[in-house]
């Protein structure tokens, strides 16, 4: 018999299958490449639409809208047919489903195939989903009601040091912690000499490291290192606020009412009670060896610096009610300076001290009432030869609003 005939078309068919086989391969190639770079493209595309949405929202704008245009304008019109784009809030699926706080986008891309079409395949489906949240302002307590806290975000081991303690003095704080900004890893914390910290509540965190010559010398010990920082300007709202009248001197002598006041030096000479309200010094307030008293004050450091005598008797508290209840002396982040308080045994502050470009330079005074204050300043020292006491009350110092927040959760 002869089989020659019989297998004449084998080979075509072999053929046949194998392009097929290869148009699969290469449609796998080819295609599925394509669709990955749609699926990013659909992916970064909802991104930038849900955070653009939500700080929309923040700012007051119409956020569904935005969502819609950022995602037009990365190329996804929701024409119905070749992508869609939904905005949903509170997200329709997912673990925040139902909270209001977040904005969920999901962009679906119907890509067409170049090879597929001919095993079958002539479109394929890829989803971009994104949700962001909107974490309005809130008033709360500052940085986490640290009650010492450095916001400089660099510092060095010499003249530019963070948070210093030296000398004899001893920082006693209880109510809070202390935070420490700097990234300097060596020495952002830097204590020499018999300089010393003693907390009851809370820890001192520092995003750098420390220098510490006598580590028994802090409690507790270690500091927590490699926190994690606050950009700066710090992230919340500083107050704002001035005196509309000029502050008046009485007759006598010995005391003056609240209002602005120009003059190099600030108190006048011989006054020792101050009025109620605030005070907006453009001079430098230096106190000697005298007393000073008021209560429901606020001032507000223009331009000059603060120094304290350590044998002054310095009894000053902030507002309890009203916008700034709980601020006693605010300097505004162009005031650099470097500001020292200290006064004597007998002395008492109430009150947030917010100096967030300045330096600060507490000096003892063994006051077994101390400062019942949140300290906040660019950069701290602690020198002297006794016990600086800091009680931190949050209710008797000041909170304002946090800023508002875009955080891209998925």
């Amino acid at each position: 018999m002869n089989f020659r005939k019989t297998e004449k078309g084998q080979a075509l068919i072999l053929i046949v299958f194998s392009i097929i086989g290869l148009i699969g391969i290469t449609a796998l190639a080819v295609d599925g490449g394509n669709a990955y770079v749609e699926k990013r493209r659909a992916q970064n595309a909802a991104d930038a639409s849900a955070l653009g949405g939500a700080l929309a929202r923040i700012k007051g704008y119409s956020w569904v809208q935005e969502s819609y245009n950022i995602a037009e304008s990365n190329g996804f019109d929701n024409d119905g047919e070749t992508n869609t784009v939904q905005v949903f809030s509170p997200p329709a699926t997912g673990e925040n489903a139902g909270d209001v706080e977040y904005i969920q986008v999901i962009i679906t891309n119907h890509v067409s195939t170049y090879f597929g079409s001919v095993i079958g395949i002539r479109q394929v489906t890829v989803t971009g989903e994104a949700i962001a949240r909107t974490k309005t302002p809130e008033i709360k307590e500052i940085l986490d009601g640290n009650a010492i806290i450095s916001l400089a975000p660099t510092s060095d081991c010499n003249n530019q040091r963070s948070f210093w303690i030296h000398g004899e003095s001893t920082l006693d704080v209880s109510g809070g912690g202390i935070f420490i900004n700097s990234n300097n890893s060596d020495c952002a914390l830097f204590q020499n000499g018999g300089g010393s910290i003693r907390l009851e509540d809370g820890e001192i965190s520092i995003v750098g490291g420390a220098s510490i010559q006598k580590p028994q010398l802090l409690t507790p010990f270690p500091p927590k290192t490699n926190s994690i920082p606050i950009p700066y300007p710090p992230p919340f709202f500083m107050p704002k606020f001035g005196c509309g009248k000029r502050a008046e001197i009485s007759e006598d002598g010995l005391s003056m009412s609240a209002g602005w006041f120009d003059e190099d030096v600030f108190p006048p000479e011989d006054v020792e009670i101050l009025g109620s309200g605030v005070y907006c010094i453009n001079g430098d307030f230096l106190i000697g060896g005298s007393s000073l008293e008021g209560g429901s004050v606020v001032f507000k450091m223009e331009h000059g610096k603060i120094r304290w005598s350590g044998n002054a008797t310095i009894n000053l508290s902030a507002p309890t009610s009203g916008d700034l209840a709980g601020l006693l002396i605010y300097a505004p982040i162009e005031n650099k300076n470097k500001m020292v308080i200290t006064s004597d045994e007998n002395s008492s502050l109430r009150g947030t001290i917010l100096m967030p470009g300045a330096e600060i330079h507490l000096n003892g005074g063994s006051s077994e009432d101390g400062y019942h204050s949140q300290i906040i300043g660019y950069r701290i020292e602690s020198n002297g030869q006794s016990n600086i006491v800091i009680k931190y009350k949050d209710e008797q110092n000041y909170d304002t609003y946090n800023m508002p927040e875009i955080q891209l959760t998925q």
